[in-house]
């Protein structure tokens, strides 16, 4: 939906049938994108569960074809493009568009496996830097970059100048989406968020645990060295007692204000004069800002 709804915010307009056809069209297109790398993730990361179903690939009668189902999803993206955008005067730059975020979500995928293989627990691996990289690579380009910069394209407006202004804000936008993320896994309701978190039993390189390595004393590392990474509740609860000593949650509520605060900064700041609006920003912000799920 961030696709027509950053195209209806830039027209300043309710669409028409066939601009929001075309919206929702580039909108599915990175639905697929998603699935593509959600259906592979869980490969790679031996998951059993996603969205409080089995992983496809643990699905009966389809185990492993499961990897070929991933590259079907990709070439469905090129397919759609190709019936309706082939004669968009923006059709290469889109086809470039999906082949550029493609590229930056396996890189940041390729770092978060081997920063936090879930069969070696090794904290020295971890590093904020690291985290950083993960995070905006992995998800802050294809889940806020890519939707609005879609939507630049859809319109013909796009240029070096406001994609660039985009990318300034989406992307530490995205950033802060993932760190709430991280944070709701441990301190948000089960009930509001729809699942159990699992980051500490999974080996995590989350935002919690690299603040908690920042400030921890030597006794305090310890009980993170012995606990996380662990496949049971009672090394987690000993990990979360930790980061409730630490005040973690005191930590996270002061860096989401301070963040909050710079990125409404830089919206302010946006040059609204080559077709970008503040809004479409504004949008995403109001949907992430003080979430519960």
């Amino acid at each position: 939906m961030s696709v027509p709804d950053s195209v209806s915010l830039l027209l300043e307009a309710p669409l028409t049938e066939e601009q929001y056809f075309q919206a929702a069209t580039l909108g599915w297109m990175t639905e697929l994108l998603q699935a593509f790398f959600l259906v592979s993730d869980d490969i790679m990361d031996s998951s059993i569960t996603r969205r409080g179903a089995p992983c496809w690939y643990r699905q009966p009668h389809v185990g492993m074809v499961a990897i070929n189902d991933a590259f079907m999803l990709e070439s469905a993206i090129y397919t759609l493009l190709k019936k309706y955008f082939k004669t968009h005067p923006s059709y290469v730059d889109l086809i470039e568009l999906f082949h550029e975020v493609t590229f930056q979500t396996e890189l940041g995928q390729l770092c978060d496996l081997l920063t936090a293989p879930e069969d070696k627990v090794d904290l020295d691996n971890f590093s904020l830097d690291k985290y950083q990289f993960i995070v905006i690579y992995k998800t802050a380009y294809y889940s806020f970059y890519l939707p609005v910069a879609l939507a630049l394209y859809h319109q013909n407006i796009a240029t070096p100048k406001n994609l660039k202004q985009a990318e300034d804000i989406l992307i530490p936008l995205g950033e802060y989406f993932q760190i709430q993320d991280d944070y709701l896994d441990n301190f948000g309701l089960p009930e509001h968020i729809g699942k159990i978190g699992t980051d500490i039993m999974d080996n995590k390189c989350s935002w919690l645990v690299n603040k908690a390595l920042a400030i921890v004393t030597p006794e305090q590392r310890k009980v993170l060295e012995e606990n996380y990474g662990r496949k049971n509740k009672e090394n987690e609860a000993a990990v979360k007692k930790l980061f409730d000593e630490l005040k973690l949650e005191q930590i996270y509520k002061e860096y989401e204000e301070k963040r909050v605060g710079e990125i409404r900064k830089m919206i302010a700041e946006v040059d609204e004069s080559e077709g970008l609006k503040r809004t479409v920003f504004e949008s995403f912000l109001g949907k992430i800002y003080k979430r519960s799920k």
